[in-house]
C-alpha cells in the first residue's frame, strides 16, 4: 500500500494524498504545468530545479519512461504532483514505469489530491512555497517548514546544474523526430562550430544543433569570455536553467563581453540573460507559464505559433533598451516572448522551441540561428 504523503503550502493549506514515486521530504516552490503529454521531458528539465510541480492533465504515467528521452541525466525538480497516477503503462518504447522512475531517481511525488483546488489556488494566490513529505505529517510542522523555504529569488540554482567540465555533443535527433528527410550530420571539416553555454540546458536542444549540422562543444554557463572565444565559436547559444536571472552576474557579463565576437542565440533563462546583458529588466511573474500550448505571436510573420514554456521569471517592457527589439509576444499576458538586438547579431526566445514531445511551431528558430553563422559577425 502508498503511504500517507502530505502537501504543505505557505499559507496555511494542507493537502493529503498517497506517496509516489521516492520516500523523505522536500521543500521548494509548487508550480502548475498544463501538458498533458512529455511529463518525462518535464521530470528531466533542469529549469525545474527548486520546485515542486503540479500536473493538471489528471491521469499522469499511462506511457510508461524511456531510457532515450532524457533531457538531462536524472531529475532536477524538487516533487512531483499528480491527480492520479497510471498503475498500467502501455508504450512499446517503455522500459519502466514512472513510479519506479522517480524511486530509482530520488523524485518523490503525492497523488490522490484535489489538483484543481491546488491550481486554483496558485492562480489565485500565485506560486507558493511548499513542502512535500511522507515522514512528517504533522500539519503545523510542514506549515511551519514551508514558511521558512526559501523560494526562488535572489538565490542562484544555476550551479547546482551545471555540468561539471566541457564536452562535445554529438547525438542528433531520433528518427522518430523526422521520417522523411536524413539528419543533417556534421561534417567535421565544414561545420560550424556551436558553442553552448549550459545553465541547465535540455539536452534536445543540442541534439537540434547538430541536426542543422553544426559541430557542438557545450561549456559551463559559468565559462569566461576568454574561456568561450578560446574554442573560436562560430555562434553561441545560450541555454535554459532554473530560478532568477539576476543573480548570474558573472553570465551576464560573460555574454556583454561576447556581443559582436559571433552570433548568439538564447532560450527561455538564455534569453533572460542576453536581455539583461544589453540592459533590460526581468521580474518574478505571478505563477509563470508553464505547459505546452501557450499561444505566441511572431510580430514579423504576424503568425501564431503553439508553443511549450517554464519559466516564472520574464523580461520587463518597462524602461527597455532601445538597442532591443520585441520579435514575439505572449497572447495569454502579452509579456515579451522574443527579442533581438538591433546592433549585433543576436536574438533569443522565452519559450522551447526544441520541446519534446512538442509542440513544434517554432523549429524554424534553429534554422534561422543556423543561417546566420554563414554571415559576416558585422552582420544583423
Amino acid at each position: 500500500m502508498n503511504k500517507v504523503a502530505k502537501l504543505a503550502l505557505e499559507d496555511g493549506t494542507i493537502f493529503t494524498g498517497k506517496s509516489f514515486g521516492a520516500e523523505g521530504e522536500i521543500d521548494g516552490e509548487v508550480v502548475f504545468n498544463t501538458s498533458m503529454t512529455g511529463y518525462q521531458e518535464i521530470l528531466t528539465d533542469p529549469s525545474y530545479r527548486g520546485q515542486i510541480v503540479t500536473m493538471t492533465c489528471p491521469e499522469i504515467g499511462n506511457v510508461g519512461t524511456n531510457s532515450v528521452d532524457l533531457e538531462n541525466q536524472s531529475p532536477h525538480l524538487s516533487g512531483f504532483i499528480v491527480k492520479e497516477n497510471s498503475q498500467v503503462y502501455s508504450n512499446f518504447r517503455a522500459d519502466q514505469s514512472l513510479h519506479d522512475f522517480m524511486s530509482k531517481n530520488g523524485v518523490i511525488g503525492i497523488e490522490g489530491i484535489d489538483t484543481r483546488a491546488l491550481v486554483r489556488r496558485l492562480r489565485m494566490q500565485g506560486a507558493m512555497n511548499g513542502v512535500l513529505s511522507t515522514v512528517d505529517l504533522d500539519d503545523e510542522s510542514l506549515i511551519a517548514k514551508a514558511e521558512q523555504s526559501l523560494g526562488l529569488v535572489g538565490r542562484d540554482l544555476v550551479r547546482e546544474v551545471l555540468p561539471a567540465q566541457p564536452t562535445s555533443w554529438s547525438e542528433t535527433l531520433s528518427d522518430w523526430w523526422h521520417f522523411d528527410r536524413d539528419s543533417n550530420s556534421p561534417d567535421a571539416d565544414n561545420a560550424p562550430h556551436v558553442v553552448a553555454l549550459d545553465f541547465g540546458m535540455k539536452w534536445n536542444i543540442a541534439r537540434h544543433l547538430v541536426d542543422q549540422g553544426c559541430r557542438v562543444t557545450i561549456l559551463p554557463g559559468t565559462s569566461s569570455v576568454d574561456e568561450v572565444l578560446s574554442h573560436h565559436p562560430d555562434g553561441i547559444f545560450l541555454s535554459n536553467g532554473p530560478g532568477d536571472p539576476e543573480p548570474l552576474y558573472y553570465a551576464i557579463e560573460t555574454i556583454r563581453g561576447l556581443f559582436g565576437k559571433a552570433p548568439i542565440f538564447g532560450i527561455c533563462l538564455g534569453h533572460q540573460l542576453l536581455s539583461l546583458a544589453a540592459g533590460a529588466k526581468t521580474f518574478k511573474m505571478k505563477f509563470g507559464h508553464r505547459g505546452a500550448n501557450h499561444p505566441i505571436l511572431n510580430l514579423d510573420s504576424k503568425k501564431v505559433e503553439i508553443t511549450t514554456q517554464n519559466h516564472g521569471f520574464a523580461v520587463s517592457d518597462e524602461e527597455l533598451p532601445e538597442c532591443l527589439e520585441v520579435t514575439h509576444r505572449n497572447l495569454n499576458d502579452n509579456t515579451i516572448a522574443g527579442v533581438r538586438h538591433l546592433q549585433y547579431p543576436a536574438f533569443s526566445v522565452q519559450y522551447h522551441p526544441e520541446a519534446s514531445a512538442g509542440p513544434h511551431d517554432s523549429q524554424y528558430l534553429f534554422k534561422q540561428f543556423r543561417e546566420m553563422l554563414s554571415k559576416p559577425v558585422g552582420a544583423v
